[in-house]
């Protein structure tokens, strides 16, 4: 392939500016993606809330134990929770991501200090990515996964 062919198709991709709406066509990656996103959506958002509220004193425990005081529980909860809700809305996704990738950082780190495993938080990241991954076309476009 010359260098002008390479040219040429780069210029007519599409693309796809800020605010433009598109309608997305309901296919198989979308439906993945939306599979994959719930698992994170209600692992954090409805799992996470209703077990800090029915354990509550099992939950402060086990923040004292990496080394965080009991006042912290609430404002961290939210901020996961505010993360979650902003991941579920397809306008904001990408934010929430990044601000999940953020706290999912955090626990990771809280865990190697711990030396406990830190998977789990790792795999719930690469969840979150491939989730949107697979729903946002636009997504798809700014990162394409090529053949080498």
């Amino acid at each position: 392939m010359s260098n002008e062919t390479a040219a040429r198709e780069v210029t007519t991709a599409p693309v796809l500016e800020y605010g433009q709406t598109t309608r997305v066509p309901k296919g198989k990656a979308w439906w993945a993606g939306w599979i994959i996103s719930a698992i994170p959506i209600l692992w954090m958002g409805v799992l996470g809330p209703v077990f800090m509220l029915t354990n509550r004193p099992m939950v402060e425990e086990n923040m004292a134990k990496y080394g965080y005081a009991s006042s912290t529980l609430l404002p961290i909860h939210v901020a996961a929770l505010a993360s979650v809700i902003l991941y579920a809305i397809p306008r904001t996704a990408v934010l929430g991501a990044i601000l999940l990738t953020g706290y999912l950082g955090g626990a990771v780190a809280t865990h190697v200090r711990a030396g406990e495993p830190w998977f789990f938080p790792v795999v719930f990241g690469v969840l979150v990515w491939l989730g949107i991954y697979l729903r946002d076309p636009r997504l798809r476009l700014l990162v394409p996964l090529r053949k080498v």
